[in-house]
C-alpha cells in the first residue's frame, strides 16, 4: 500500500467503508463540533498539497480552481502550503468576500496573507491543476465560470488532482452530469477522497472521472454503518485439500444454447470448470452444436437441457438461450436448489408476470438466486429505462434484490452486488477488456462454481465477480487480446 502521511492509495486493502452525502455532512458536522475551528480544512489543505507534491514533484506553477464554497477553502489551504513550499500557485476563486462559508472565507484571508497569487482567467501555461470547485456539492450541470473552468480542467495534458470529488460528477451515483464531451480523456487524472470515500467514484462513470483514487480521513473514524463497501482486494479461496475430490466441490448445470448461440453455454460451463465447480454438465437446446463442444471442451459433460436434473445441482440458466429458454424456466426455478439466472433468463422473467412470481416464492423455499443483468435487462425487469438504471445503480441493484428477494450482480464499471440482507457491495477489479460479447456468460458460470462451492450465495456472487474483473486486470498488456474464451480458460 502506498501511503503519504494518512493520505492512502485505494488499490490493497480488502474492504472499504463508502458514505453518501448525507452521511459524509453529518460525520463532517460531528466532527467539527468535537474540533477547534477550521480544523478540518486546514488538514484538508495539508493534505492536498501534499498529495499534490507526491505526483507532481517538478512541477513549479500550479493552477488551483477553487469554488465558492468548502471545497474551494481546501483548496485555498492548499495554495498556502504551496506558497510557502516555494510553488507558484495561482487562484482562480469564485468566492467573494463577507459571503460563503466562514471556513472557506478564513481559508481565504489565510491564502491573501501567504501572498498567493490570484487571477480572473485560467493561467496560459501551468505545470499542475487542481480542481477544488464543487467537491461533493456537485448536484446539477455546471455552467458559467464553472462550467468554462471544468472544460479545461478535462482537456489538459497535464496533471489534474480532484479534491474530495472530481466536479462534475454525483457523489452519490456516479452519474457525470459535466457537458464535456472530451472528459477523462488525460491518463494523469487523481483524486483525494477527504473524510470518507463516496459510492460514486467507484460505479458508473466515477472511475473514469476519477482516474487514481486516495484517500485522507483527516483523523476522524466514523462510527455510522456505511452505505455500500468497496471491495478492492479480496483473496482467492484456500487451496484445496488434499483429500478432497470432485464430489467436494459441487455440480454445476448450464441450461442455455439456442441455435446460433451455443458458444455463450460453452463459455459458461468452461467458466464453471475453471472456477473450480466439481463437474459441470451443459444442457445445450441446440442438439446440432453438442458433438462439437463435447470435442472442444472434453471435462464438460453436454447434455439435452431436459436431461439434467435442476434438484440436483446450481443451476446456471440463460446464456445464449434465446426466446425458447422461457419453455425451461418454470421447471428450473421450481426446482433447483440454486440459481443464477443471466441473459435471455432475465429477459423471459421481464416479459412473464409468471415467471416473477415463481422467482419471488425461491426465496420463502430458502431456494437461493442471482440475477446477473446489465443495464438494459435490469431495465426491462424494472419497466424502466436504461439511463434510470445508470442514473442511480445502487439503488436499482437494491431495488431488484428487494423486489425479487435475491443476489443481484449490476454488471458495468463498477459492477454492484445487492441483496436483502446485506449492505451493497461495490466490486473494484475490472476495466474495458471485459467490454465485448461472451464475457458476461463467463460471469454466469463462474458464479455457479463459487455458489456450487460455498454456502454464502452472497459472498460467494462477490467474490465471482472480484475474481472476473481480476483476470482483465492481470491480463498482460502485450499478450494476446483478451476473449471470452480466454477469460473463460483463466478465471479461478
Amino acid at each position: 500500500m502506498k501511503t503519504l502521511g494518512l493520505t492512502q492509495r485505494i488499490d490493497s486493502q480488502a474492504l472499504w467503508p463508502l458514505y453518501d452525502v448525507t452521511q459524509t455532512r453529518s460525520i463532517e458536522a460531528q466532527a467539527q463540533a468535537a474540533l477547534s475551528a477550521h480544523t478540518l480544512m486546514q488538514r484538508a489543505g495539508l493534505a492536498t498539497a501534499q498529495l499534490a507534491l507526491a505526483i507532481a514533484p517538478h512541477a513549479q506553477k500550479i493552477w488551483l480552481a477553487c469554488g465558492p464554497g468548502n471545497n474551494g477553502g481546501d483548496g485555498l489551504e492548499a495554495a498556502v502550503h504551496l506558497q510557502t513550499w516555494g510553488k507558484q500557485p495561482i487562484v482562480t476563486w469564485l468566492g467573494k468576500d463577507g459571503t460563503g462559508p466562514a471556513d472557506a472565507q478564513q481559508a481565504w484571508q489565510r491564502a491573501k496573507a501567504a501572498g498567493v497569487t490570484f487571477a480572473q482567467q485560467i493561467p496560459e501555461q501551468f505545470d499542475l491543476a487542481i480542481d477544488a470547485l464543487l467537491g461533493i456539492g456537485t448536484q446539477r450541470t455546471p455552467d458559467g465560470a464553472i462550467a468554462q473552468w471544468l472544460e479545461a480542467l478535462q482537456i489538459t495534458d497535464m496533471p489534474v488532482l480532484c479534491v474530495d470529488m472530481p466536479t462534475g460528477l454525483n457523489a452519490n451515483t456516479g452519474e457525470w452530469l459535466g457537458k464535456s464531451t472530451s472528459r477523462h480523456a488525460n491518463a494523469q487524472r487523481h483524486t483525494l477522497s477527504l473524510l470518507t470515500l463516496k459510492p460514486g467514484l467507484f460505479t458508473a462513470e466515477g472511475r473514469d472521472a476519477s482516474g487514481q483514487v486516495w484517500f485522507n480521513h483527516l483523523g476522524i473514524e466514523p462510527t455510522q454503518a456505511p452505505t455500500a463497501w468497496l471491495q478492492q482486494n479480496i483473496e482467492a479461496p484456500s487451496d484445496r485439500p488434499h483429500s478432497s475430490h470432485k464430489g467436494s466441490f459441487g455440480d454445476v448445470s448450464v441450461m442455455g444454447g439456442a441455435p446460433g448461440m451455443s458458444g455463450a453455454a460453452a463459455l459458461a460451463g468452461v467458466a464453471a470448470l475453471h472456477g473450480g465447480a466439481g463437474r459441470v454438465f451443459v444442457g445445450v437446446m441446440d442438439a446440432s452444436t453438442r458433438h462439437a463442444i463435447t470435442a472442444a471442451h472434453p471435462p464438460l459433460m453436454v447434455r439435452a437441457p431436459e436431461d439434467l436434473d435442476p434438484q440436483t445441482s446450481t443451476v446456471v440458466c440463460g446464456c445464449g438461450g434465446g426466446a425458447d429458454i422461457h419453455a425451461l424456466l418454470p421447471h428450473v426455478m421450481s426446482s433447483s436448489k440454486q440459481l443464477v439466472l443471466d441473459a435471455d433468463a432475465l429477459n423471459a422473467v421481464a416479459r412473464d408476470t409468471s415467471l416473477q412470481s415463481l422467482l419471488k416464492k425461491r426465496s420463502a423455499r430458502s431456494k437461493p438466486t442471482v440475477l446477473t443483468p446489465h443495464p438494459l435487462e435490469a431495465a426491462r425487469l424494472l419497466n424502466c429505462t436504461t439511463q434510470e438504471v445508470q442514473h442511480n445503480r445502487l439503488h436499482t441493484a437494491q431495488q431488484l434484490a428487494d423486489m425479487y428477494q435475491c443476489v443481484v450482480v449490476l454488471k458495468g464499471s463498477g459492477s454492484i452486488i445487492a441483496s436483502p440482507h446485506h449492505t451493497p457491495v461495490i466490486n473494484g477489479s475490472g476495466n474495458a477488456l471485459l467490454a465485448t460479447a461472451g464475457t458476461g456468460d463467463v460471469l454466469a458460470g463462474l458464479i455457479g462454481a463459487y455458489i456450487a462451492r460455498h454456502e454464502n450465495v452472497f459472498e460467494a456472487a462477490c467474490h465471482a465477480v472480484f475474481a472476473h474483473g481480476k483476470v482483465a486486470n492481470d491480463w498482460p498488456s502485450a499478450g494476446p487480446a483478451l476473449d471470452a474464451a480466454l477469460l473463460a480458460a483463466s478465471v479461478r
